[in-house]
């Protein structure tokens, strides 16, 4: 098992709220998985310095979790034809935000001004959308699930995580819309859609 340097234990103590979290995992390389598959712990995540949404979730939930907030992670759930993405919820002020790992423009942070859970997951309705087509496709969300039911080795952990991608995928799961919507639903617009097609890092 790994151990945290000094120097990453200070740089996790400085980003000591949300705004400063989500900078944070801004800057990281998006992790494009050329290698194969990979749900790296925070420790290994701050160095290698990438991630996707899942891992970028994951590293800001346990930073989060140094400065008094819950550590929760929650599965947004899209048709077939599109990836799902994860995200790492928080409470502040009484009000619900989200810390968010994407390259792409859009399905980014959440400030906390939502009242509830389903608000803040329904905040990423409109923007989550194929860019080929413009359908619209986010479907369910999970509900949060909280980190600290495994204890504390996945945090320092040198091996893939995925024991948490399982217990994600088999939490409770809500509808958003009913079927007779989802048939129903209007397309993005093109400049929409020419939004949606601005990356932070290019693959190669």
């Amino acid at each position: 098992m790994l151990k945290f340097t000094r120097k990453e234990i200070t740089l996790m103590q400085k980003l000591d709220t949300p705004a400063k979290i989500q900078d944070f995992l801004n800057a990281l390389k998006f992790n494009f998985e050329e290698k194969g598959e990979t749900l790296k712990s925070p420790i290994m995540i701050l160095r290698k310095r990438n991630a996707h949404c899942m891992e970028g979730a994951l590293l800001g939930a346990y930073i989060l979790s140094l400065h008094g907030f819950l550590p929760l992670i929650l599965h947004l759930q899209t048709t077939k034809d599109d990836f799902d993405h994860v995200i790492s919820p928080f409470k502040q002020y009484g009000l619900w935000g989200a810390l968010s790992k994407t390259n792409h423009a859009v399905l980014r942070y959440r400030e906390p001004v939502y009242k509830n859970i389903h608000e803040l997951i329904m905040s990423y309705f409109h923007e989550y959308f194929l860019n080929k087509n413009g359908k619209k496709t986010l479907r369910r969300y999970s509900r949060p699930l909280n980190l600290n039911i495994f204890g504390r080795s996945w945090v320092v952990a040198d091996d893939d995580l995925w024991q948490i991608d399982k217990a994600l995928d088999k939490i409770k799961h809500y509808n958003i819309i009913p079927k007779i919507v989802s048939k129903n639903l209007r397309k993005a617009e093109k400049i929409e859609i020419k939004a949606g097609e601005i990356v932070q890092f290019k693959k190669y």
